[in-house]
């Protein structure tokens, strides 16, 4: 299939450069501006599998058109603007390629020596340190429910098994979750509160301080649905963050830190091997 796409490609160009373009002296291009040619090649892979024939001439004189403005824009450039702008230009593409290609050969050395693990202890250390920079913006709970149709089978047995929760009640309430409307059983998570208020819609702005609260087990229903909920725990606006809510950022921010000091590190290794090579000198 891609091959008769290639092939009709480049029919479709033959037509194309005929028409719209002198014939050029090099026998697989399709156009020229001034010294600079278009190639089949170039343009080979433009058209999608599924296109028609008009679709496909459509899409290749377009990029022809627009690869042939910018080249002529950039001749006219080159003809028209000052030297000395021209050359302030050059400077800034040298300087970008210096730093595109710089940044890439620190991120493969940082990639090859830097240590990614931060262990329980090195997270708990910077928590400490940086305690105040994780106070909480929201209310957020760790919590467990179940939302299923208030005529559900064995309803009795999975409130019970839900409530005791104990590690084969985990297991049996797995195994018929495909019973359930929707559900969460890993109350290890800490969520926001609004994530709460969003799966359990019976609770609300008016009743969710009655009800969000550490410990406490619920049964809430409304016209469809019935609810089981058992709230962990429960973490207060202002209060500290805990330290798993946390973990994640605190990686990155430990592993980030650390990538500045290796770079800094290499920069100095590199320019000092360079003065012991005999490959950097500064003269007086």
């Amino acid at each position: 299939m891609k091959t008769y796409r290639i092939i009709f490609v480049l029919l479709v160009l033959s037509f194309i450069s005929c028409d719209l373009f002198t014939k050029p002296p090099e026998t697989n291009a399709v156009a020229r501006v001034n010294e600079m040619y278009l190639y089949k090649s170039d343009v080979s892979d433009l058209v999608p599998e599924d296109a028609s024939k008009e679709d496909s001439t459509l899409i290749v004189t377009a990029y022809i058109n627009r690869w042939a403005r910018k080249k002529l824009l950039m001749d006219g450039a080159l003809l028209n603007l000052p030297q000395n702008q021209q050359e302030d230009f050059l400077k800034l593409v040298e300087e970008y390629k210096n730093d595109l290609f710089t940044q890439a050969y620190l991120e493969r050395l940082v990639r090859q020596n830097i240590d990614s693990t931060v262990t329980k202890e090195q997270a708990q250390a910077f928590y400490e340190v940086n305690k105040e920079s994780f106070k909480l913006n929201d209310d957020i709970l760790q919590f467990r429910y179940i939302a299923l149709p208030k005529n559900a089978v064995n309803l009795d047995t999975i409130n019970k098994r839900f409530n005791r929760f104990e590690i084969k009640d985990q297991r049996y309430l797995d195994s018929i979750a495909v019973q359930f409307k929707s559900f969460n059983l890993n109350d290890s998570i800490w969520v926001k509160q609004n994530v709460v208020m969003n799966r359990i819609p019976v609770i609300n702005e008016e009743n969710k301080k009655q009800l969000l609260k550490k410990s406490n087990s619920l049964r809430l229903q409304d016209s469809i649905n019935l609810y089981l909920m058992h709230i962990k725990d429960v973490r207060f606006r202002s209060d500290y963050a805990p330290l798993k809510h946390v973990k994640s950022s605190i990686e990155k921010i430990v592993i980030n830190k650390r990538k500045l000091e290796l770079i800094k590190s290499l920069e100095n290794d590199i320019t000092k091997d360079a003065i012991k090579n005999n490959t950097f000198e500064i003269y007086n």
